[in-house]
């Protein structure tokens, strides 16, 4: 008995430790690939096949994060995309005395991070919006390190992309819980019956795009909950990330998708959810 007891004992702790061990390293330092399927009624066949990589929630500092997001850049570089949308939050702004860095230390880690995703190319861009911690550091900081290395932000605005005469509408809205998101200003010039794409960092926004004529939203914000416990979910998730946390939802007419990002925040742990790439490829669908 005394043996069997010390085989279990011993069991439980290598078990612990192999989980300690994932939720440390391996969960957020090695990104999956997320692959989908999308079809959109709205979308002509001259855009049928496209393919867009999201990546989301990169809270950049030079201990943690920075991992993942070497590895994703990586990684996006071999699945050579369409189109990249990088949907917010690239800076961890933040009152918790464990992870205080200077304004200086956070203004150069926007610039490394920027650079660092200024790497990835695609055939029609990168494109950015703001996420809640990127406007309260200061937007005007994180958008200028962004376009500096190529990368359009779109902020209450929109810009059709083109392919043998057909349009495709990529729009994004400010930060909804830090910014000044204005949804009829980023869809404004965009024409009846054509498809859009709005980027929007908290997915919950989702009820007020889906009233408009949004087909497609992009998310994350929530991390997933970053600790999802099984049977039980996330013990925390954010604000305006509770009600869509993570994965693809169908709210009326637009389909929402929750990326669960690549950085961390408060702790650098993930388990259970792994750091996230999305590639999606759009499908146009035949009317009969």
């Amino acid at each position: 008995m005394a043996t069997r007891r010390t085989f279990l004992k011993s069991g439980a702790a290598l078990l612990t430790a192999g989980l300690a061990g994932d939720a440390a390293a391996w969960e957020p330092d090695y990104p999956r690939v997320t692959r989908l399927d999308v079809p959109l009624k709205r979308l002509s066949p001259a855009w049928n096949g496209l393919r867009i990589v999201q990546l989301s929630d990169f809270h950049y500092d030079p201990y943690f994060s920075v991992t993942p997001i070497r590895h994703a850049v990586e990684i996006v570089g071999k699945l050579q995309p369409d189109l990249i949308v990088l949907t917010g939050d690239f800076i961890t702004e933040t009152h918790d005395s464990r992870w205080v860095f200077s304004y200086t230390q956070r203004t150069e880690y926007v610039r490394l991070c920027a650079a660092l995703l200024g790497r990835m190319h695609s055939r029609l861009g990168s494109f950015a919006i703001m996420g809640n911690h990127d406007v309260k550091f200061g937007a005007g900081t994180v958008i200028e390190s962004l376009q500096s290395n190529g990368i359009k932000v779109l902020r209450n605005s929109s810009l059709p992309l083109e392919e043998n005469g057909s349009r495709l509408w990529l729009a994004g809205v400010d930060d909804v819980l830090e910014g000044k998101p204005d949804l009829d200003l980023s869809l404004q010039q965009i024409p009846n019956g054509e498809p859009v794409i709005l980027l929007a960092h908290e997915p919950d926004y989702v009820l007020e795009s889906a009233r408009s004529d949004v087909d497609l939203q992009l998310s994350g914000h929530s991390h997933g909950g970053q600790i999802r416990i099984p049977l039980l979910g996330a013990p925390y998730l954010p604000e305006l990330g509770r009600k869509f946390p993570m994965g693809s939802y169908q709210i009326r007419d637009t389909r929402l998708y929750t990326n669960v990002g690549l950085g961390t925040i408060t702790i650098p742990f993930r388990f259970n959810c792994r750091a996230e790439i999305t590639e999606f490829t759009l499908r146009s669908v035949h009317r009969s």
